[in-house]
């Protein structure tokens, strides 16, 4: 007899691959926008603390997660660069007062 999926465990896996693609979305978006290695800011991009404005952490990772693997890197990519990008813009000019690429 199959067993039923266990959706806790399959947010996790989908969470834990999403994870993986905003990471090397926020390294790349980070080196094409400021041109250098910036690991301060992809950790503000990445941490929960800034997912959280999104919704919870673990489902918006698990949404990253599901998009990748139905639709792939450049789906997932655009979606973030539309859901992410806005908001982490607005915060990091909040967080510098204004000022450019700190």
């Amino acid at each position: 007899m199959p067993t039923k999926p266990d959706p806790i465990a399959e947010e996790r896996e989908a969470a834990w691959v999403g994870d993986a693609v905003l990471a090397l979305f926020a390294r790349e978006w980070i080196l094409r926008e400021r041109g250098r290695l910036d690991a301060a800011a992809m950790t503000r991009m990445t941490s929960n603390g800034f997912l959280n404005a999104l919704g919870n952490p673990t489902a918006v990772e698990a949404e990253i997660g599901r998009l990748y693997r139905r639709d792939g890197l450049d789906a997932a990519f655009a979606y973030l660069e539309k859901t992410v990008i806005p908001l982490f813009q607005k915060q990091e000019k909040n967080r510098t007062g204004g000022r450019k690429g700190r």
